[in-house]
């Protein structure tokens, strides 16, 4: 087996290929800077599809709003990762949508009630868009930035002042919770997941400081309120799924997203979740793992992968009525070109999960045939994962858990 050269990352990080092909997403970073250089200016209208919050010297950070330099009915689609993968847009298509997001902001404390932060709360609350008129300190510097756990943005620029210009849409429910400053804020979010708030929508009002008890909000940097989501929505259906009876096959479910592929394999056992995350070619990987009594300590191989590809395998374990033991191995290829974040495992893990599976008389049976799959498929493999899985390990020497 031929193996890169270069170091296996830990989740997103993975050198850009270049190519002289006018689609490959390189070429659509640089067409995507081009469309939105000669938009570039010191005051514009446009709509704001989401709110950004920065990190760096918390808790003075950076708060801010995102939206292209002018008004545009389909600005909700620059910030859409459900109906990105819904419709199985590709990584150039997303590229060109985020390198035309402005991040207009300004430095506050995380408890400041400033100007910025009121109109960032009203943008994460929106359900749709909010018009605003932007005033810039100067042109934003043109510029598209990627990261392993947020989508990407594009140019940025310091606010001089900023406006509504528009009466912002803000769902009942939304409010119910914005006023309760008596409900906690992970009972905040599992109650808008129930009622059919996505994910990513949770993250903003979280990240604004929108909900929670009255002395505890405050602003959250999106990096980590997109895992902090994740997690609350993941406990909450672990919490339910502990109900179901174990599930009483073998099945694997396989399928991707954008160069991200998951393998999910199912055993007949209580719950119990381990996840390795490999680079088609290399021998090398990363691992978490809880087991029926969750986890102690934040996971610090997998990181924001390790709770978004678990809400797609909870979901389906929800919609089965059943729990279950999980191992999950995700194989990132060289199709996935520019890291956009960790909503792709979220949505590669869903989508494995939608797919057909595959039923197996035993354990051995449901190994084997991953293993030979995953190195047909990719010319790689798994057999140092198989033998060091915690999750296979606590099977095979353990009693069974169903004392619990």
């Amino acid at each position: 087996m031929m193996l890169r050269k270069k170091p296996f990352v830990r989740t997103d990080h993975h050198p850009f290929k270049t190519c002289n092909d006018f689609n490959c997403p390189i070429c659509a970073k640089s067409i995507a800077k081009f469309k939105i250089k000669p938009k570039l200016k010191e005051q514009f209208f446009g709509n704001s599809p989401a709110p950004f919050i920065g990190r760096f010297g918390y808790p003075f950070v950076n708060v801010g709003v995102l939206s292209p330099p002018e008004l545009t009915e389909d600005a909700w689609l620059y910030d859409a990762p459900n109906f990105w993968a819904a419709q199985q847009f590709q990584i150039p298509q997303i590229v060109e949508y985020r390198s035309a997001l402005i991040n207009s902001h300004s430095k506050s404390h995380i408890k400041s009630t400033d100007k910025i932060l009121q109109i960032s709360q009203e943008v994460g609350m929106a359900s749709s868009p909010v018009e605003l008129e932007m005033f810039l300190k100067k042109k934003p510097v043109l510029r598209m930035a990627t990261d392993s756990i947020t989508a990407p943005t594009g140019p940025s620029a310091e606010v001089k002042k900023a406006r509504i210009t528009a009466n912002p849409k803000i769902p009942q429910k939304v409010e119910k919770v914005f006023s309760d400053t008596d409900l906690k804020a992970a009972e905040a979010i599992n109650y808008l997941y129930k009622s059919g708030f996505d994910e990513n929508f949770l993250t903003k009002i979280l990240t604004v400081g929108a909900i929670g008890l009255k002395t505890g909000r405050k602003l959250v940097p999106t990096k980590w309120g997109i895992t902090a989501s994740d997690d609350i929505i993941g406990k909450q259906l672990i919490t339910t799924i502990k109900d179901y009876n174990s599930s009483n096959d073998y099945k694997l479910y396989f399928g991707g997203y954008l160069g991200n592929y998951y393998a999910v394999m199912l055993f007949p056992d209580v719950w119990s979740y381990e996840l390795f995350e490999t680079m088609a070619g290399l021998s090398i990987y990363t691992t978490d793992y809880e087991s029926y009594e969750g986890r102690k300590a934040y996971v610090n191989e997998t990181a924001g992968g390790y709770f978004a590809a678990r809400i797609g395998i909870l979901e389906k374990l929800k919609q089965l009525k059943k729990q279950a033991a999980i191992l999950a191995i995700r194989v990132i290829t060289d199709e996935y070109t520019v890291p956009l974040g960790v909503w792709v495992c979220r949505q590669a893990a869903r989508k494995a999960m939608q797919s057909k599976p595959i039923n197996f008389a035993s354990k051995e049976l449901m190994i084997d045939y991953a293993t030979t799959f995953i190195k047909n498929k990719f010319s790689h493999n798994i057999g140092n994962v198989i033998s060091s899985s915690k999750l296979l390990r606590n099977i095979k020497t353990q009693r069974k858990l169903t004392a619990y």
